[in-house]
């Protein structure tokens, strides 16, 4: 699942090419948003901003609508050249914005959505979630209180994929953040320390920093999907095991985490 500083490295190329302007056009040419009349209703309005929140990004109008995504596991956001070749075909596209000699693409949905303004503020998906790991300044109280509030068993690699407790970490960072700070992903939560978590926040954040601005390449990867390979701290084999509900696969060394 992309994770949130895809989706801010996302947001930081469709500004420019979509902020402060009324887009020349707009389709949607994915049998579910048909018979939506996003074209008609969104017809002579300029995006005011584009804006991402953990993995949840938002093109705004100004008449009050906004476009929502969330990528989930299949989708994408493309930002091309007019007649540059696409990277996926050209039938899996939900929305096309095209402005200023370029297209925004949104493919393989599969939440892409008009909402009003209000309806931003309200709805439980994203009114629920925790502190941004992306915010321009990070709520470290907030991420603490709601880390304390959830059950004290549950591994500490696993809470942080909860939306609700911090936005944005998926099971890369998670696996990357608690390496960083040498931190077992396996251990309660309530045996993990205010420090120790935000260690792992901490260094978290500025390499997630790097990638929203650079993309996937400035991702500098320790120990995600290197299970089996040497540690390049201490040089125990990476060890690998499904973690949670889901049965995300948690990377993590048995040598030096604790």
């Amino acid at each position: 699942m992309p994770e949130g500083d895809t989706i801010h490295h996302a947001a930081n190329r469709l500004r420019p090419l979509l902020q402060g302007t009324v887009p020349d056009e707009l389709l949607t040419p994915h049998p579910r948003l048909r018979g939506d009349r996003w074209p008609q209703r969104l017809a002579g309005q300029a995006v005011t901003s584009v804006d991402a929140y953990g993995k949840h990004l938002f093109v705004r109008f100004e008449g009050g609508l906004v476009i929502h995504s969330h990528l989930r596991m299949t989708g994408a956001w493309g930002v091309y050249a007019a007649g540059e070749r696409w990277r996926r075909a050209p039938r899996r596209a939900w929305l096309v914005a095209r402005a200023r000699g370029g297209e925004a693409v949104q493919f393989d949905g599969p939440v892409l959505e008009l909402m009003t303004e209000a309806r931003t503020r309200t709805d439980p998906r994203i009114a629920r979630l925790g502190p941004d790991i992306l915010a321009p300044e990070l709520d470290e109280r907030g991420f603490l209180a709601r880390l304390r509030a959830d059950d004290p068993t549950r591994p500490i690699g696993d809470a942080l994929l909860d939306q609700r407790t911090i936005a944005g970490i998926g099971n890369l960072w998670k696996a990357e953040g608690c390496f960083a700070a040498g931190i077992d992903p396996w251990r309660p939560t309530g045996r993990v320390s205010d420090e120790e978590a935000l260690a792992i926040v901490r260094a978290t954040r500025p390499r997630m920093q790097r990638s929203a601005l650079d993309g996937f390449a400035a991702r500098d990867v320790q120990v995600y999907d290197r299970a089996g390979r040497p540690c390049p701290r201490c040089g125990t084999p990476i060890a690998a095991r499904g973690m949670g509900d889901d049965n995300r696969t948690t990377f993590w060394c048995p040598g030096c985490q604790r």
